[in-house]
């Protein structure tokens, strides 16, 4: 390994463990421990919430930023959860922005009284806010596909959730699993099958 590479990867490896450090100083209720995550952090949620909108329209009710920051205050309320590292919280906050951009998007179809369209593309499975009734009705689509899947196989909600959501590599994603980078990449392509048809099924 070259140098420069080892070099990134140890400077990578500290700010990992800098971070798990200060999630578990805040889980113990060390408040200086929030104000320093919080500029930690903040460049990796947006990452995530930048793959949950990337087929947001540019007139979005819900911006980027604003959906970073509701996740971020209801993260700072999840008192039970014990931390334990960087990709713990990543994939929390994933499924945090998961559910906001749901709830969203329910209030939406709620205020326009319809939404009935029917998308059918897996290529545009994103958990994202509506800016349509289609694109409304689009995430709730998914969200109900994904509740279906739940309770066939919640290991491959998880999957979905490391691997489309939060952004998660194949070989990070095989980590947190536990699984292997072969099981990863089969279990994915299966999943992704499984809620093509799904969706083409609504």
């Amino acid at each position: 390994m070259e140098r420069s590479s080892l070099i990134s990867v140890r400077n990578a490896d500290a700010k990992t463990g800098e971070l798990t450090l200060l999630l578990r100083r805040w889980k113990d209720g060390d408040p200086e421990a929030l104000e320093v995550l919080w500029p930690l952090v903040q460049t990796e949620l947006q990452r995530v919430a930048h793959l949950h909108m990337r087929a947001e329209r540019g007139g979005h009710t819900l911006q980027t930023t604003a959906l970073v920051n509701e996740a971020f205050l209801r993260l700072v309320g999840q008192k039970r959860v014990r931390w334990q590292d960087r990709k713990h919280f990543l994939s929390v906050a994933s499924a945090i922005m998961r559910r906001i951009l749901v709830d969203h998007a329910r209030r939406h179809l709620r205020q326009r009284r319809g939404g009935d369209a029917v998308i059918t593309s897996l290529d545009a499975v994103e958990m994202t806010g509506a800016a349509t009734g289609a694109e409304s009705a689009h995430v709730l689509s998914v969200d109900r596909a994904l509740r279906r899947l739940a309770r066939l196989d919640g290991g491959k909600v998880k999957l979905v959730q490391l691997k489309y959501f939060a952004g998660f590599s194949l070989d990070e994603t095989a980590e947190i699993l536990g699984w292997s980078r072969a099981k990863v990449v089969r279990q994915w392509r299966m999943t992704k099958a499984w809620l093509q048809r799904e969706l083409e099924r609504n």
